[in-house]
Parts: C-alpha cells; sequence; structure tokens
C-alpha cells in the first residue's frame, strides 16, 4: 500500500474551498461566547442569588456534557419550542424554514459562552482587588472601572484559555458533518467516498486543521503580548 502524494495535493485544493464556512463556524459561535462569558462572569461574581443559581446550572451542564450532545439536543428541540410556539400565536413559522447552520450554530455558540465564562471569571478574579479600589478612589464607576482596568488585565491573563477554546471549537465544527454541512470533514469525506481515497483525504483535512491551528497560535502570541503591554498600566498595588 502506497500513499497517493498527489491525491492529497488535489483533496487540498478541494476541501480548501470550505475554509471560509469552517472558520464562520468557528469565530461566529468563540466571538458570541465571549459577550456571553462576559456577562455570565459578572453575574456569578456578583452573586446575584436566583440568577447564579440558573448560570451556574448553565455553566456546569455546557461544560459537563460533550459538544455533539448540544448540537443534537438544539437540532432537535429547538424545532419542537418553535413550532408549539407558533401554533400557540397563530404565527407564521416553520421550524423547516430555518437553515441547519443556524441550529449549530446557536448549539457551539451556547457552549463557547459556558466556557468562556469560567475563562474569564478566573482571570477577572485574578486581578487584584486593589486596582479596583483604586479605580473608585478616582471616582470611577464600576462600569467604568472593569471597561478600563479590570477587564483588560483580565484578558491579557485568558487569552492562552480563549486560544485553546477557539481551536477547541475549530475542530468541534467538525460534528456539523453529523447534519450534512459540508464543512471541512464532511468534505473530506465526501471525496473520501467518491475516491474511496479514505487515508489521503483525511491526511489532507488534518494538514488543513493544524495549518489553522498554527496561524491561530501565532496570532493570539501577538495579541497576548499587545494586550499584556497595555493591561501594565493599570493601577499598582
Amino acid at each position: 500500500m502506497t500513499i497517493d502524494i498527489a491525491f492529497i495535493v488535489e483533496a487540498l485544493r478541494e476541501i480548501s474551498k470550505v475554509i471560509p464556512l469552517t472558520l464562520f463556524m468557528t469565530i461566529t459561535p468563540v466571538l458570541l461566547g465571549i459577550v456571553i462569558g462576559i456577562s455570565v462572569a459578572f453575574v456569578r461574581i456578583q452573586q446575584i442569588k436566583i440568577v447564579s443559581s440558573v448560570l451556574n446550572f448553565y455553566v456546569s451542564f455546557f461544560r459537563g456534557t460533550p459538544i455533539i450532545m448540544h448540537i443534537m439536543l438544539v437540532y432537535f428541540g429547538l424545532p419542537m419550542l418553535v413550532d408549539s410556539v407558533a401554533n400557540l400565536l397563530h404565527l407564521k413559522i416553520q421550524s423547516n424554514s430555518i437553515p441547519i447552520l443556524f441550529f449549530v450554530i446557536l448549539a457551539l455558540t451556547l457552549s463557547a459562552g459556558a466556557y468562556a465564562s469560567e475563562i474569564i471569571r478566573s482571570g477577572i478574579l485574578a486581578v487584584p482587588k486593589g486596582q479596583l479600589e483604586a479605580a473608585y478612589a478616582i471616582g470611577l464607576t464600576f462600569p467604568q472601572a472593569m471597561r478600563r482596568y479590570i477587564l483588560p488585565q483580565a484578558f491579557g491573563q485568558s487569552i492562552p484559555n480563549l486560544t485553546n477554546v477557539f481551536i477547541g471549537f475549530l475542530h468541534a465544527t467538525s460534528l456539523a458533518f453529523f447534519l450534512s454541512i459540508k464543512e471541512l470533514t464532511g468534505v473530506a469525506n465526501i471525496i473520501a467516498s467518491m475516491n474511496l481515497k479514505f487515508l489521503e483525504s483525511f491526511i489532507a483535512v488534518g494538514l488543513i486543521y493544524w495549518g489553522i491551528s498554527i496561524i491561530v497560535e501565532w496570532v493570539s502570541h501577538r495579541i497576548e503580548k499587545r494586550v499584556t503591554a497595555y493591561s501594565k498600566g493599570g493601577f499598582s498595588s
């Protein structure tokens, strides 16, 4: 048995055509997840009783269960909810008109939010309390102190972990293949099945995932250096 190098090169060309879709399926949930994560982290740090309990359950559930399960729960559960609400309110909305990609991105966003909230929460708690007290001393409000001093430092410490989350969700997009979405893994499997070149096809897609991960890590390192340099402008404790 020999590996067909020429086929790997050809597979790389074909599979690379869906890199934009895969990146969209990664970047969108991670960015939305960070927004959710910041909100969840703030509420949990403030320890608002009922809301904190609900969010603790949310974080525990989504971090403690597989992402494929989140996708399936949203894919099968949300249409039932949409159809029930539409029938109840006599709305002209049907779940079958919603693109499958929406369900995948929603599931990944909810999952990313849970992971991001723990990372951001840890980053905020790692900032010395004296920073917030000093901000209050010069007349800043809590939101101003968070935006100008606490969050920049928290993000500086959180970037490596957020990068790991990004790469993890890049890989998790391959689960969309189960719902017939033609992202990197989906196209690789189609090419493999059509040509009976499974090894070569998955070597090709593996190289693409690896290459994207290397680029993301390099960009992350550059951003971390800039953010860390900026955050050093905070108050000394």
